[in-house]
């Protein structure tokens, strides 16, 4: 028995999931879930990534604290999770207890070997906002090619890395001021130290070929020092000895995977030594986006390294998410939230669709939403659905749900169980889309022997009982060897199938072994087919979510080119506002977002919907006064018309914020 620990990267606790996140985990998920079936022991780990100054600004515009932001976050993340039937044995955050003891001891074990120097640096400062800014809150040109709004760590377009002091035309993400610069003492990892151990490891088979080329790069670029402090305000673990100096989030982010897995292990009993000590036996696999390699296939292993602690197994790298081509788009509904699908869509069917598209390398793969429909409806529905339910009403009916004692194809069967290793190489080798394919072929030949068998026609025969039996029988018996094999990809239907079968829990061995002179239960439809009206609802809700947020304004200092579709003054003058009351407020049925409002113009009523529905109670909205566009021309919406637009500020979700008139503003009063 092979004992594995399995991790995939950290969510952000700033933002809800989305399906392009859900790639990574369901891509995790298989795997383990495969592990377990074949017997070994697996433990499945993550947790939230909890820290960082994003994550102190939110809150802080929400009038909350971070802890109470994160909280909040973590379980709506579970509530995704779960949902899309991610099976986690453990998850915890990196503001715990364990995260804050071992990112202290990793960084003392470092430093007493020798690996973290302290110098004084110059850094950006936010004169406005007086406070240090971290990379990714500063944009400006990329100094290696000059892509404009490129963030302060690297370059989205060319791949550069460099400090934020680097870039042209920088201004500050949280105000727009053009950053200062500021003399501060900061802590740096001495990546270079492990040069030699990183190119033997990296090409060691620990890595996907293509990402092992890719880290050359870095390598002949030569190693640089790694910060790993930033400056208070911060929210995260102070430095042990340095206060007012705080752990950079992506030095205790990685380390989140030990805490959670010593969290786990003290609630299980279990020995954290054998997994994370320097000469652990046990096997460890990272599961990552290719946008993270270089804190993971680099100075996650030297750290590791310099504190006396294993390295991984592998890291398995994976490609981007697109749908129907492009980008995720908010405008195009397209950016569709984890909740927002879940609202309109089984789970199982885009845990298949990425099974059928996911192979071992870092490629990106499309969401096309047309062909989600159809394969889905083809593969699940009309192969390995339909031969259950082909077979198992002669069964009930006329058999009183009980199968044949022996089998009558004996040959077919062999063909099925054969596939067993072949399938699971693929599956160990995260080959899932091979193993999808070689799945599918069988359903094929599954619903090839029944439509040859004919057992409609021979029911209706006279003294062809036992045959009609046997025939139904072996139907069921190649499904289940299906339902075995798929059992990784749909564990929901793999679930109500077993209850169908009458069988405990399927293991990968089950495969080889029939069900004879068993009692089934009554078939009930396991899977039914995707209406693509509710594709469209669901893409039309993403836009809904959208239009209901409005958009981060570029910052005032930044450069003009920046800002896009600029308009005249005359344009602007153009916008009737006016002073509106909330005579009536109440949720739309149907859609996730929105409220429909009554609004009193002062002698007039309009009537608006607006994407608010996270942020207020209705009944909370009656009676208020707000600001309106009244001269917005009618829009015709799914819910009904829209006649106008209420303003509203903030970054979305619960964080919306109605305009409110001066006091003693009037409904119909002109805003100026």
């Amino acid at each position: 028995m092979r004992k594995i620990l399995v991790t995939s990267a950290l969510p952000y606790a700033n933002a809800p999931l989305h399906i392009g996140h859900i790639v990574e985990y369901t891509q995790t998920d298989i795997w383990a879930r495969f592990q377990k079936m074949r017997g070994n022991q697996c433990w499945y780990i993550c947790a939230d990534d909890s820290h960082g100054t994003p994550i102190m600004l939110h809150a802080r515009q929400k009038g909350i604290t971070p802890e109470e932001l994160i909280a909040a976050m973590h379980e709506d993340h579970q509530a995704d999770f779960r949902d899309f039937r991610i099976g986690f044995d453990n998850f915890h955050s990196t503001h715990s207890d364990e995260n804050r003891e071992l990112a202290s001891l990793i960084y003392e074990r470092n430093l007493a070997a020798g690996h973290i120097t302290s110098r004084k640096i110059v850094q950006a400062y936010d004169p406005e906002e007086n406070m240090f800014l971290p990379d990714r809150f500063i944009k400006g040109e990329c100094p290696k090619c000059g892509a404009a709004d490129q963030y302060g760590d690297n370059c989205e377009v060319c791949g550069a890395t460099y400090s934020p002091t680097e870039l042209k035309n920088s201004y500050s993400v949280v105000s727009g001021a053009k950053p200062i610069e500021k003399e501060t003492e900061h802590f740096f990892f001495k990546l270079a130290d492990f040069e030699d151990m990183l190119k033997a490891w990296t090409r060691g088979g620990h890595l996907q070929p293509e990402v092992a080329n890719k880290l050359d790069e870095w390598f002949e670029a030569g190693l640089r020092e790694w910060d790993i402090s930033r400056d208070a305000p911060y929210f995260g673990f102070e430095i042990p000895g340095h206060p007012g100096k705080y752990f950079y989030v992506w030095l205790d982010a990685p380390i989140g995977y030990m805490a959670s897995f010593k969290n786990f292990c003290e609630k299980q009993g279990l020995d954290f030594d054998e997994y994370w000590a320097e000469d652990a036996g046990t096997e460890l696999y990272h599961f990552i986006g290719k946008d993270i390699i270089y804190f993971h296939a680099l100075f996650w292993p030297a750290m590791l390294e310099g504190a006396g602690f294993r390295k991984p197994t592998t890291i398995h790298a994976h490609g981007f998410l697109t749908v129907d081509g492009q980008k995720m788009s908010k405008s195009r509904g397209s950016f569709i939230k984890a909740r927002t699908y879940l609202d309109h869509l089984d789970p199982e069917y885009l845990r298949y669709y990425f099974a059928a598209k996911l192979g071992s390398g870092v490629d990106d793969i499309d969401l096309n939403l047309e062909d989600f429909v159809q394969r889905v409806n083809s593969d699940l529905v009309g192969k390995v659905v339909n031969i259950a339910s082909r077979c198992a009403g002669f069964i009930s009916k006329r058999f009183d749900g009980r199968l044949s004692e022996t089998l009558s194809e004996p040959e077919l069967f062999k063909t099925f169980t054969d596939a067993s290793e072949s399938i699971a190489e693929h599956y160990e080798k995260r080959e899932f889309s091979r193993a999808v394919r070689e799945i599918m072929a069988l359903a094929d030949k599954a619903n090839q022997y029944i439509d040859e068998k004919q057992p409609w026609v021979v029911a209706k025969e006279e003294g062809r009982e036992q045959e009609l039996q046997d025939i139904c029988s072996m139907g069921i018996n190649l499904f289940r060897v299906l339902m075995v094999y798929l059992r990784p990809i749909l564990p929901g239907t793999a679930e109500s199938a077993e209850a169908f079968l009458n069988v405990a829990p399927l293991q990968w061995q089950d495969a080889t072994t029939p069900l004879l002179d068993h009692e089934i239960n009554k078939f009930k439809a396991l899977m039914t087919r995707v209406d693509p009206k509710k594709i469209q609802a669901m893409v039309e809700s993403s836009k809904e979510d959208m239009q209901a947020k409005p958009q981060k304004s570029a910052p005032a200092k930044a450069k003009q080119d920046a800002i896009a579709d600029t308009i005249e003054f005359d344009d602007f003058a153009k916008v009737d506002l006016r002073v509106a009351r909330i005579t009536k407020a109440q949720a739309v049925e149907g859609a996730d977002k929105l409220l429909q409002l009554t609004l009193d113009l002062g002698g007039e009523t309009r009537n608006v919907f607006a994407g608010i529905k996270a942020a207020y109670d209705p009944g909370e909205l009656e009676g208020r006064l707000t600001v309106m566009v009244a001269n917005l021309a009618p829009r015709k919406m799914r819910f009904g018309v829209s006649e106008g637009m209420v303003l509203a500020a903030g970054p979305g979700g619960k964080d919306i914020f109605l305009l409110s008139p001066d006091e003693g503003a009037q409904p119909g009063m002109k805003v100026k």
